[in-house]
């Protein structure tokens, strides 16, 4: 989803809602400070998740005592909601840097994104998968809150793919027997099924017969 994050892919300037009256100002170092819980708390969650990720740990690797942390968030799940956003604005620039290649015809701009998607968790050891994913699984256990974004956040990623998938439409490189909603959804569906098996087995296997499986049903022969 790219599912597979770098330290430095994550510095990035996420928008945020305005909030009304006079805005906060931040110092730059309570900026970088925010920036950094947030960038360790993508890694983390891409690991082993929400339920299981400890604030400790995330503390300690980026060096803010615990007082620090609630001065920027006021729980866990403010402070995982405040992830959850900076990763899908991370992945929408990831997916829109593929995507919108027009260097590469949209069929093979899916392809190369999914295998970036596969040299990235090859890099990381199969230890990092999609913090969505990861939170989708958990969801059972999650507020109406968390469940809303992650929806929304898919939705976000569905309607990029189905616009690649429209242009691929009309060059005549594939052949639709859904709609490019339907198809775009069952995309992500399998995508975040092959990748989950993938860190299982600790192989590409997985993301490369979902990919294939995929491209053949849509390809024109």
């Amino acid at each position: 989803m790219l599912n597979f994050i770098n330290e430095q892919d994550l510095i990035i300037n996420a928008p945020e809602k305005p909030r009304r009256g006079r805005p906060k100002k931040l110092s730059a170092d309570s900026f970088d400070t925010r920036e950094s819980l947030l960038r360790a708390g993508m890694l983390m969650l891409t690991e082993i998740g929400f339920s299981r990720s400890g604030i400790d740990p995330i503390l300690k690797s980026v060096g803010v005592p615990k007082g620090s942390f609630y001065h920027y968030f006021s729980s866990k799940e403010v402070f995982g909601l405040a992830v959850l956003q900076r990763y899908r604005c991370y992945f929408e620039a990831k997916l829109d840097h593929f995507l919108l290649d027009d260097a590469f015809s949209p069929l093979e701009r899916l392809q190369r994104f999914a295998k970036d998607a596969q040299d990235g968790i090859v890099r990381h050891d199969f230890k990092r998968g999609c913090l969505v994913g990861n939170l989708e699984q958990e969801s059972p256990n999650l507020s109406n809150v968390f469940r809303e974004q992650l929806q929304e956040t898919y939705q976000s990623w569905q309607i990029r793919v189905a616009a690649c998938l429209l242009l691929a439409l009309k060059a005549g490189e594939i052949t639709l027997h859904n709609s490019i909603e339907d198809t775009s959804q069952a995309f992500w569906i399998g995508w975040e099924g092959a990748v989950h098996r993938t860190r299982l087995m600790k192989d590409t296997q997985p993301l490369s017969l979902f990919l294939d499986f995929f491209i053949q049903a849509i390809k024109v022969k």
